[in-house]
């Protein structure tokens, strides 16, 4: 049976304890950019065409909004950055600018934590194209008793975390919670 880089393979025994072994966190060239919805954290630089005044970097607050000069708040909580300059663009078009044109990128991704069998567990910076193993090594590697076989991934706003398989191309997103496990001897 072949696996698909789409869905999901589990490991025999389904169920809360499946390793999660395909899948989008496996795919290699997938850029966060192209999927990634803002967050409490995140930093957004808007700009609008021709007025400096109006554009900048702004953080997302805890309670998701975006507070912009002129038009007040914006939500963006769950929001891709593009939807954001599009929210920002048509509120300016309202009373403020004739065709306003806004472009937005995300400038500082939420950081990520890892916790468990590591030698410095904690809050870390996210940077694109990070993967498993390059945050086990930000934490100083793994201790003695850090499994190499699989991790425990919870996703930023989930309840739950995930058993992946520890690959290579595994990657990590922005908000995750990674937990290496211990290992029995």
């Amino acid at each position: 049976m072949a696996l698909s880089a789409s869905a999901p393979a589990y490991a025999k025994g389904a169920g809360k304890s499946a390793t999660i072994s395909s899948g989008e966190r496996f795919s290699a060239g997938d850029t966060v950019a192209e999927h990634y919805r803002l967050g409490a954290g995140d930093k957004v630089r808007l700009t609008v065409f021709n007025e400096p005044q109006l554009s900048g970097e702004f953080q997302v607050g805890a309670d998701g909004s975006v507070s912009l000069p002129l038009v007040g708040t914006l939500q963006a909580l769950g929001k891709t950055p593009a939807e954001v300059a599009d929210g920002f663009q048509q509120l300016l078009g309202q009373d403020y600018l004739r065709d306003p044109h806004v472009s937005a990128e995300v400038t500082l991704y939420r950081p990520f934590f890892i916790v468990g069998e590591v030698r410095l567990p904690g809050q870390y910076a996210y940077s694109a194209g990070l993967t498993v193993w390059n945050a086990v090594a930000q934490a100083q590697g793994m201790t003695p008793r850090g499994r190499e076989s699989y991790v425990f991934i919870r996703k930023y706003g989930k309840a739950e975390e995930e058993r992946f398989l520890l690959t290579p191309d595994l990657r990590v997103w922005p908000g995750d919670t990674i937990r290496v496990a211990e290992r029995f001897f």
